[in-house]
């Protein structure tokens, strides 16, 4: 492959390239619909629940092509080898957050049907906890990455 930084078949044909790509459609869609969400429950909008909603619903669904790249990733980079270590950690609160978002979404679809004094104040305390498994996610692959320092999967 070319080492040409705008080598599109280099740039498609990575090991990890798409999964690093796609990682970043949930994580920043459904982080925009929870503070859309807090704001519309505080100010009682409901433009901005529209938001929060289509956000959350749009959120849930990137999980799908992002967690196929992150399988994909994997069997390229590591042949399908036992995981260990943050890359273990990694898959299993990848997989817990995209289950989170999308209850987060049913429980925000569930909440329309109901008359705003009868919204359910505990889909909150979901969206907040899914909040954070997914940010603690994002940081474990970012030890991947190579963000947060070398990336781990050289260390073996």
């Amino acid at each position: 492959m070319s080492a040409h930084p705008y080598d599109l078949k280099a740039a498609l044909l990575a090991s990890r390239a798409q999964h690093v790509a796609l990682v970043h459609f949930p994580i920043g869609l459904f982080f925009a619909a929870v503070l859309f969400d807090l704001l519309a429950r505080w100010k009682k909008n409901a433009g901005l629940g529209s938001a929060a909603y289509f956000n959350f619903l749009l959120a849930a669904i990137s999980t799908v092509p992002t967690l196929a790249s992150g399988v994909l990733a994997w069997q390229w980079a590591l042949a399908g080898q036992p995981l260990k270590g943050i890359l273990r950690w990694h898959l299993a609160f990848g997989w817990l957050s995209a289950v989170l978002l999308w209850m987060v979404w049913l429980l925000q679809r569930a909440d329309r049907c109901l008359p705003e004094r009868a919204r359910v104040s505990a889909t909150v305390l979901v969206e907040l906890l899914a909040l954070l498994v997914v940010a603690l996610t994002g940081h474990l692959g970012g030890f991947l990455s190579g963000v947060n320092g070398v990336p781990a999967i050289m260390k073996n």
